[in-house]
């Protein structure tokens, strides 16, 4: 899945995971210190929106430029600012220090995931917010939204040594209703997780 690929899903005019945040992160949003937020791998932005619309000073980063456009375009509807920034995780060098990360369904490639994951100590403010939500390795068999690559699927018990030294605060895998747009409908298989510096 390259930016090619996300380029195209991206190109038609509605947006395609929704214009409205990911449930978890508005369900846990009110645990991110006001500050600077990271939103990685976010594509249309609608969680990036989300968060600046809440007062943060927010940095999406993207490799589809097509889903920067969105992104852009939905920041201007709702009246805030984004620094959205096209790149790719598996070579990006995020800068300054942030009060959260957030990676909602960001699945890039398992070597991109670990090296973005072990910077998250330094890139973190004291008390700073690492929140998570992916698809674990049983959401194929859903078959409603998702990488079919099991290397980008996550679990629990990943995640925890990956994120390690920040403490878990919360750490869950569940199945629930997904509803976010076109492609991710239906019962999942998902891993949420808040870790804190």
């Amino acid at each position: 899945m390259d930016s090619q690929y996300w380029d195209e899903r991206y190109q038609a005019d509605e947006y395609a995971y929704g214009r409205e945040p990911n449930e978890f992160l508005r369900a846990e949003a009110a645990r991110i210190p006001t500050g600077r937020i990271l939103c990685l791998a976010d594509g249309e932005g609608r969680n990036a929106v989300y968060l600046a619309g809440l007062g943060h000073q927010v940095t999406m980063v993207d490799f589809s430029i097509q889903g920067l456009r969105k992104a852009e375009r939905l920041a201007r509807e709702r009246a805030v600012k984004l620094n959205l920034v096209h790149g790719d995780l598996a070579v990006y060098e995020p800068q300054g220090i942030f009060t959260g990360i957030v990676s909602i369904f960001a699945h890039v490639p398992q070597a991109a995931r670990r090296r973005m994951h072990a910077r998250l100590a330094q890139l973190l403010a004291p008390e700073g917010v690492f929140l998570l939500e992916a698809y674990t390795p049983r959401q194929p068999s859903f078959g409603t939204g998702g990488p079919r690559d099991p290397e980008r699927l996550m679990t629990l018990e990943g995640l925890r040594t990956e994120v390690s030294p920040l403490r878990l605060i919360l750490g869950r895998e569940l199945e629930r209703e997904v509803r976010e747009g076109l492609y991710h409908t239906g019962m999942g298989a998902t891993v949420q997780i808040i870790a804190v510096h």
